[in-house]
């Protein structure tokens, strides 16, 4: 997936979960964040970040945030897009290439059973499955974690997947890690026990667990490499 009119700046501070303060050469713009988590390892003054220009002139904010410059723990920059819309449509490009499913899979977005509506839905020939997709944006030494931030939510997802197997689905849920050079991916049990605990149950209840990273650009993002997954 490739973005247009991407510009660079310099963050200044985030004065609530949809906006922020940008320096855009040498000027100061209020540009939408495009992710309400709590980011708060990515987003620190000074850093340098990524906005795609709005083309519609009627909108309060002329840029969207969506990717952030990180410095690791070693000293390098990581950088990792932070846009909560895109592991969606990536998701999707991914697997019509994965070979999880055969050229000729239906694949349907935002499609509802039960009492939630999951992120993708594949009919191929007898099979049938549901996909939910995470976005991972938490790193730390090498490891990326999710969530963030405590999440009833994806608890209740889980929920819903592991009864998808019961009732003869395929359930899938798929962490999409964006950013590069991760080795491992984690459940983030200090911030959230409850859905690290949820997602080993599913695992051992037949929902596959699959975490990929990306290869990401200031103006693209592709699911690119299979990340060993560790409950």
């Amino acid at each position: 997936m490739r973005y247009k009119n991407i510009t660079e700046g310099r963050f200044i501070s985030r004065p609530n979960r949809f906006i922020a303060k940008v320096e855009i050469d040498g000027k100061e713009e209020t540009v939408h964040v495009k992710n309400t988590g709590r980011c708060k390892e990515l987003l620190v003054t000074g850093c340098r970040v990524y906005l795609e220009k709005s083309g519609n002139p009627a909108r309060k904010t002329a840029y969207d945030l969506v990717a952030v410059e990180k410095r690791t723990e070693s000293g390098e920059t990581l950088l990792i897009n932070m846009d909560s819309q895109i592991p969606n449509y990536v998701a999707e490009e991914w697997l019509k290439i994965s070979g999880m499913f055969s050229e000729n899979a239906v694949i349907r977005r935002e499609v509802t059973y039960g009492n939630s509506r999951f992120d993708v839905y594949v009919k191929d020939g007898n099979r049938r499955a549901f996909i939910e997709v995470k976005g991972v944006t938490l790193e730390y030494d090498g490891t990326a974690m999710f969530p963030d931030a405590p999440t009833q939510r994806g608890v209740k997802h889980i929920r819903e997947l592991m009864k998808c197997t019961e009732e003869g689905y395929e359930a899938y849920i798929l962490f999409v890690i964006q950013m590069e050079r991760v080795n491992e991916f984690r459940p983030n049990d200090a911030t959230d026990k409850e859905f690290g605990k949820a997602l080993r149950e599913a695992e051992k209840a037949g929902v596959k667990i699959l975490a990929q990273s990306c290869v990401i650009t200031a103006d693209s993002i592709e699911i690119k490499t299979p990340v060993k997954v560790i409950l």
